[in-house]
């Protein structure tokens, strides 16, 4: 890679900036300057930026965050905090979430720089199961679990909800597993029945389980078999 494309990721600039701290002395390879902004950077270098050390990345990267309430998944948001704030990664900015969770929603989020392996995730066409625990105003009525298995209908939408299995752990508080992800499925499952969610709150995707050692706010890298387990759990 050329130094200035790899200072311009780091530092999320543009080329021409990266060119210019370059010339500036800025950067260093192997503990010398280097100015010319077409060095071809090899994976051994070294590479430091007045003097901070920048970490090239080998591959994709694959992470479990524990989200708390008041962050959006976006990248970028000018009125309210990113779940970027958590990830202390080289280069968070070029990370994005597989599947993403409301303000005031809380639990698992994935986080990849990886497109192809969040698109399996989150294409309709994979069917990739989500499980919520969710937290109702009024008791859940009897018939609600048999009616999210054969579908229903949500305001404004054509097609039922693909078929759903709903857990009843009391009176006000389920677990509901879907296989799609439209747009406040959940929230708008629940008023398509006469309920209200108060909570909700993401466990799983797919085959991945939130940590039970993560606190919100934490996050920790997937293991090769978590990472291995999206496009396996898909149907």
């Amino acid at each position: 890679m050329r130094l200035d494309k790899f200072i311009a990721q780091q530092l999320g600039v543009s080329r021409a900036i990266a060119g210019r701290e370059i010339r500036a002395s800025r950067v260093t390879v192997d503990g010398d300057i280097i100015k010319d902004s077409a060095f071809k950077l090899q994976p051994e270098h070294e590479v430091e930026y007045d003097g901070n050390t920048l970490v090239q990345q080998t591959g994709p990267r694959y992470f479990m965050l524990y989200k708390p309430e008041g962050y959006v998944c976006s990248t970028d948001d000018p009125d309210h905090p990113t779940v970027l704030y958590f990830l202390d990664e080289p280069v968070a900015h070029k990370l994005h979430a597989a599947g993403r969770l409301d303000i005031d929603t809380t639990g698992l989020v994935l986080m990849t720089d990886d497109g192809q392996w969040s698109h399996r995730i989150t294409s309709p066409r994979h069917h990739c199961e989500k499980t919520y625990l969710v937290t109702l105003e009024s008791p859940v009525a009897d018939d609600t679990a048999a009616r999210f298995a054969e579908g229903v209908q949500l305001h404004n939408e054509k097609e039922l909800t693909r078929p759903a299995q709903l857990e009843v752990i009391t009176p006000t508080e389920v677990r509901l597993t879907i296989s799609e992800g439209r747009y406040h499925q959940v929230k708008r499952m629940f008023a398509a029945v006469g309920n209200h969610v108060v909570g909700l709150h993401r466990e799983r995707i797919g085959a991945i389980t939130l940590d039970e050692s993560l606190a919100p706010g934490e996050y920790r890298a997937l293991t090769a078999d978590e990472i291995a387990s999206v496009g396996l759990t898909s149907r």
